[in-house]
């Protein structure tokens, strides 16, 4: 049982490891590094398993969105630290001389706390603290209680590759949550919906802690699908997408819009790519993932009847198994609720509009709050250019689905309600270290430039140099 003392007393052991030294040294860090690699390699089995008792994902999608990936950003990690923790070399500049050279040193920011969700729970939590681990940080992790058998296994993980006093794994409901933001952390990176980040910052900010946040978007991310584009290509992966984890992904697309003049042609398509990809019978397959809890499921199920007469396609589902079929509702309306906030299901709203009128849909998108993700389908590149350089998102893709988040070397990261801050490889390196600039003084040869006297004939050259040297 965690009590605010036992969190207290972890915090505080974790700060005077820190105080050590210990963390600072890049060889440790990368030998770290390679041991969380080992211990996810070796646990591979019991990862899908547990990722199967939570989630019911199978095998495949198990490592292709929770172990691959993780052993990827540990890899990056390993293969980068060295460059990305040199010290940079500046140049002082000749208002500064004699004193000519000034470095930045990447500092870590101490005692870390991770905060991870339920729908890729060894991602989005180890993922994390490679990042944490490589920029010389110790960490506690709070691990989401509704994906009860991963956090079980992270928690096991953990204990038998680190010691507590640098990695700790924390488990528990939210009263446990609210027990670590009580505490003074030295850097939080929390991933979940909005309203917890809202939460999660206002704690943050009574000890002025600087925060991560990557959430899902209140009003969800947008897919477009104008007239010209490929419909059975954007078919086929927007259906891959929407099956992928039953959509509780935080980049899925929560509705669709599509150009009226290709709408019918296009759900056809989905309808014919839903029969291809899970079958015609979805909540029996082995192969389709099930929602986290009953609670979930229950939402879902009570979302999508008030659409009844409207559903195109799914609309059934298995409370028992937790799996709910992949459900396209038609036509939504653009102010319709179910297309107001974050879905995390498989449900898939598709909104109409007149091609010609797609500077109008834009703008209705970003007067609403800025998504995750943002996903454009058309011939069009010019078009597509203009829209993902002026509009604001966290990320996306023209004719792709969600492989922006794969590019090694690129950040990710939301903006406004979809987060603050981003991470992945180096990107992530920089979000748990703090460049300190510090300059190097000389103690012959210094001009009195800066010292007075600032009048006279004394004041007027110094303000001569000074202007020259602006230059």
């Amino acid at each position: 049982m965690w009590t605010q003392a036992r969190i207290r007393e972890l915090v505080t052991r974790q700060r005077q490891y820190f105080r050590t030294g210990k963390t600072q040294d890049i060889d440790w860090r990368i030998a770290q590094l390679r041991k969380l690699k080992q211990a996810v390699l070796s646990r591979e089995k019991e990862i899908i398993a547990a990722l199967a008792a939570d989630l019911g994902r199978s095998e495949a999608e198990a490592y292709l969105s929770d172990i691959g990936p993780v052993v990827t950003e540990i890899n990056e990690n390993i293969r980068g630290l060295r460059r990305w923790a040199k010290p940079e070399l500046r140049f002082s500049g000749l208002s500064c001389f004699p004193s000519t050279v000034t470095r930045v040193y990447k500092m870590p920011y101490g005692v870390s706390l991770i905060i991870s969700p339920f729908n890729f729970p060894f991602l989005l939590s180890l993922g994390v603290l490679a990042a944490a681990i490589a920029g010389g940080n110790t960490a506690v992790l709070k691990a989401s209680a509704k994906s009860y058998h991963s956090t079980e296994l992270l928690k096991r993980l953990i204990a038998d590759s680190f010691p507590d006093d640098y990695i700790a794994l924390v488990d528990g409901g939210h009263d446990v949550a609210d027990l670590l933001l009580a505490e003074r952390f030295d850097k939080i990176f929390y991933t979940g919906s909005p309203k917890v980040g809202v939460h999660v910052l206002e704690a943050a900010a009574r000890h002025l802690t600087p925060v991560t946040l990557e959430l899902g978007g209140e009003t969800g991310n947008w897919a477009i699908v104008r007239k010209d584009a490929d419909l059975r290509d954007a078919a086929r992966k927007l259906v891959f997408f929407k099956l992928l984890n039953s959509g509780q992904i935080c980049i899925n697309v929560n509705q669709v819009a599509v150009a009226e003049e290709v709408a019918p042609a296009f759900l056809e398509a989905v309808k014919a790519e839903l029969k291809r990809q899970i079958g015609d019978d979805p909540i029996h397959s082995p192969e389709y993932p099930c929602l986290i809890t009953h609670a979930a499921w229950d939402r879902c199920a009570a979302e999508a009847e008030q659409y009844r007469d409207r559903i195109l396609v799914g609309g059934t589902g298995d409370r028992e198994t937790r799996k709910y079929a992949p459900t396209v509702i038609w036509p939504v309306g653009i102010d319709e609720p179910i297309v107001r906030h974050e879905l995390f299901a498989p449900l898939l709203p598709v909104v109409p509009y007149p091609d010609s009128e797609i500077d109008r849909l834009l703008d209705t998108v970003a007067d609403r709050e800025h998504g995750l993700a943002l996903y454009l389908f058309t011939k069009d590149m010019a078009w597509a250019k203009r829209v993902m350089s002026t509009q604001q998102y966290g990320g996306g893709c023209v004719n792709e689905v969600c492989l922006h988040m794969m590019v090694k070397g690129a950040p990710f990261g939301g903006v406004g309600h979809s987060g603050m801050g981003a991470y992945h490889g180096e990107w992530g390196f920089r979000e748990f270290t703090h460049p300190s600039t510090v300059l190097f003084g000389r103690t012959h040869g210094n001009l009195s430039l800066r010292e007075h006297p600032y009048t006279g004939k004394t004041g007027e050259w110094k303000r001569k140099l000074l202007k020259l040297m602006e230059r």
